[in-house]
């Protein structure tokens, strides 16, 4: 399909609206968008596939998304060129103004047969959600996971402060033990020396003693 309908194109449009389109199978799917030049884009797209046992669309780990962002003004420059899970986010600025083709290839995924207009059900429910130039609808968007990472940044700054004072604290530690393991061998010391010196006083007179009872008993 060269270009979109009228609906989807009408839908793109607006700049944050979300859409879901069937795809039969790993089949490219593309829109058309004009951007003005420094436009910010945020995409986030879901791609799910049909399980028979449920009856239903379901998310599949094993199922993944390839999408490109080219300017067709530009001999289809591509600018973007992501292959992710099926559930994910895509972002791009605008660098010049013009026609920006963005297409999207389920991978991992096998035909379904047949279209669910048939009455039969395609293999891949795409959901896609697109916030075009719109700084704060963008950052409302995000706003729940800036949150979070905010509020982690500011867990780790706090066991940050908790390590920092931990440290301090066990520096106060060892240098209040250093100061007390010296003054105790300082006093082990000088108790020493002041053992040696009175033993070296009884030694000395223990010897002048016996020398004065020798020199007695010699003489007598």
């Amino acid at each position: 399909m060269r270009r979109p309908s009228l609906f989807l194109a009408a839908v793109l449009a607006v700049p944050s609206q979300a859409l879901h389109f069937f795809i039969d199978g790993a089949v490219q799917k593309c829109f058309f968008e004009e951007l003005p030049k420094d436009t910010l884009v945020v995409g986030h797209y879901d791609a799910k596939v049909w399980d028979d046992a449920t009856k239903n669309y379901i998310s599949k780990p094993d199922v993944g998304v390839f999408i490109t962002v080219e300017e067709t003004f530009d001999n289809n420059h591509r600018v973007v060129a992501q292959r992710g899970a099926g559930s994910g986010k895509f972002t791009f600025s605008a660098a010049d103004s013009g026609e920006h083709r963005l297409c999207v290839v389920p991978q991992n995924v096998q035909q379904g047969g047949a279209w669910f207009g048939s009455g039969v059900h395609a293999s891949v429910k795409f959901t896609l959600d697109l916030a075009i130039g719109e700084t704060s609808k963008i950052e409302s968007t995000d706003k729940g996971k800036i949150d979070d990472l905010a509020q982690k940044v500011r867990d780790l700054n706090s066991r940050l402060q908790d390590v920092r004072r931990e440290q301090i604290f066990q520096r106060e530690r060892e240098a209040e033990f250093r100061d007390q393991s010296e003054h105790t061998n300082a006093r082990v010391v000088r108790w020493t020396l002041i053992q040696l010196a009175v033993l070296g006083i009884t030694c000395a007179w223990q010897l002048s003693h016996l020398r004065a009872f020798f020199i007695k008993q010699k003489l007598t």
